[in-house]
């Protein structure tokens, strides 16, 4: 067997895994954008492992134990998702991070320079009831 063709075949899958983790603003699908990355990876390993005609099989060895990491990690990633979208209700990654940063400039204390401060923080509280209601 050519190891050309899987490792042709991972490339692709990586790439494709990847352009979804950057471009997508789901988090469901950030998700299976990383497993697909994970899955790329365990294609190479075992692809290695045949072409080096390893006798203890180290490739697929580790092929095992990232399936049983991947398989963690889908788990608890997917209960974060839910525990977020039942309490801002919505599963926007970009919309998640606007939140959290108008918490942090909430978190600031008023050192009392002024209306822009104020503004600021109206803006945040505003954003915060949308992104709750």
């Amino acid at each position: 067997m050519h190891l050309a063709y899987p490792a042709v075949l991972a490339a692709l899958l990586f790439c494709t895994g990847l352009y979804g983790v950057l471009a997508r603003r789901n988090a469901i699908l950030v998700l299976m954008s990383v497993e697909l990355m994970l899955n790329a990876v365990n294609l190479n390993l075992v692809a290695f492992d045949v072409w080096l005609r390893d006798t203890l099989h180290a490739g697929q060895a580790l092929t095992l134990f990232t399936i049983a990491i991947a398989a963690a990690e889908i788990g608890i990633g997917l209960a974060v998702v839910l525990a977020v979208y039942r309490n801002r209700g919505s599963s926007d990654v970009d919309r998640l991070r606007d939140t959290a940063e108008t918490d942090a400039a909430e978190a600031l204390p008023d050192d009392g320079s002024g209306t822009e401060d104020q503004a600021t923080a109206a803006a945040g509280k505003a954003k915060k009831a949308e992104a709750t209601a």
